[in-house]
This record gives structure tokens, sequence and C-alpha cells, in this order.
């Protein structure tokens, strides 16, 4: 279904603002990507409660319980004695955090609302802490929204079979197809401007994939919930889980391929 020049217009220049304010926060780092992070991660997870009809107190309680580790994560919080430390500890605090907000509201789909919205955003404060973190994050973040520009775009340009009808009926396999070359295109000019490394540029297919995946998972809920989009903060996107729902698997999956070398010297 095409839509509304209108509404194409509103999606266009909300979606280029949205990339400014995140690459001009990726670029200052520290606090500001700090703090873009958390907002994206609370907001996500109120989004995610909404869908599970929860009361505005549930909303309140789990979002102070994911606030808890990424306090941990702020440029401001104590030095840990190592680099990594503060990222482990907030790791085993979301799954806590998740089993606290079990524990209390009895809301299995809320608890996990809380894992998947804190680890994205910790495996992308992970990125860009890293002496290439700027790339890396760049790396991901856009081969996530060019995944997605290149799936609509070619979805509408060329049509054809459905992906997958019973769950999101407007996607198609040229749009899933458009949207890994252009995130390989993306990665392949990062390799030979900046030397992304090759593990990561051929692993970039598979991660648009997962991108493409997130996607369809995030339409299953909206549809679990008979709902159209996650929200009404984006005009012409819906919510943020409607803007970043490719990004849940992606972050994490990318933050593994950067750490494997340090992991491979410590088991070999």
């Amino acid at each position: 279904m095409s839509r509304a020049p209108s509404e194409l217009a509103a999606r266009i220049a909300v979606g280029a603002v949205l990339v400014a304010v995140a690459l001009f926060a990726l670029w200052l780092g520290s606090h500001a990507f700090w703090l873009l992070c958390v907002l994206m991660a609370l907001g996500v997870l109120y989004e995610w409660a909404a869908l599970d009809e929860a009361s505005a107190a549930t909303k309140r309680l789990a979002q102070l319980a994911l606030m808890v580790p990424l306090a941990l994560l702020s440029p401001l919080a104590i030095v840990a004695p190592a680099p990594h430390v503060p990222y482990f500890l907030a790791l085993g605090l979301i799954f806590g955090a998740a089993l606290f907000v079990h524990g209390v509201t009895r809301r299995g789909f809320l608890a996990a609302g809380v894992v998947y919205a804190g680890l994205p955003v910790l495996a992308l404060l992970w990125l860009r802490d890293q002496p290439r973190g700027l790339e890396f994050a760049i790396w991901a973040l856009g081969l996530v929204w060019l995944c997605d520009i290149g799936a609509y775009f070619a979805g509408r340009t060329i049509g054809g079979p459905r992906l997958a009808p019973a769950i999101s009926p407007n996607k198609t396999w040229a749009g899933a197809i458009g949207g890994v070359v252009l995130a390989s295109i993306f990665a392949a000019l990062l390799h030979w401007r900046t030397g992304l490394p090759w593990r990561l540029t051929l692993a970039t297919p598979v991660l648009a994939m997962l991108a493409e995946g997130g996607d369809l998972f995030e339409s299953w809920l909206k549809r679990r919930a008979g709902v159209k989009d996650s929200g009404t903060l984006l005009p012409g996107h819906g919510g943020l889980l409607d803007r970043l729902d490719g990004l849940v698997p992606v972050a994490p999956v990318a933050a593994f391929l950067v750490m494997l070398p340090r992991l491979q010297g410590y088991w070999g």
C-alpha cells in the first residue's frame, strides 16, 4: 500500500532528523551519547509496556528498574578498576532488573521488555567506548538504517511476493533483498575507506537479515496487541519501537563480533 505524499515527506524529514541527532550524539560521545541511549531505552520499554496494557505505575516501575544498570554506565559513575567491569555488571543487572520486574508484577512479557530495551543500549555504549568505537558504532547503526531504507524503496519500486503476509502484509522479498544489498554496500565502502575489519564487513549481510527479523518480530508484537504502530511519537514512523526494532538484535551481535578477537585471546 503506497503512502500519501505528505506522509512520505514527514517520514523522510523525521528520519533525517533522527539520523542527524544520533550521529551528533555519537560524535560527541560521553554524556551526550549515554543520555540519548538512556532515553531510547526508556522510550522503547514504555511502548513495550503499553503493548502489554500495563498500568502507568507498572510502566514506571519497569523503567526505574532498567535505570539501575543504565546509571552504572553513566560517565559520572565511579571509575571501575578495569575498563570492562561496568559493562559486565550492567549486563548482570539488566537480567536482575528483569527478574525483579517479573517478581513484583508477575508480568513475564514486561520483564522480557527490560532485556529487550536494555541489551542493545548496553551493546551500543560498549561499542562507542572502544578505541575505534565511533567507526564501529556508525557501522552498526548505519547498516540498520540503510537496510530499512533499501527495503522500503526496493519494496515500493519492485513489489512482488510478500515476505510474511500473515505478520506484515506490506513487506516483500524484493524489499528484504534490497535492504541486505544496500547495507552490504555500505559495509564494503566502510572497509574500503576506513579499513573496517573483514569479519564485520562479511557479517553485514547476516546482520541486515537480523535487522529485518527484528522488524518482523515487532510487527508480530503489534499484531498480537491489535495495534498499527507502537506509538505516535514520530510522525510518519509511529513509535520509537517501530524505528529501533531492527537495531535490537543487531547491536548485541555487532558488539560480540567486535569483541571476538579479544575473547579468542582469552580462550587461546
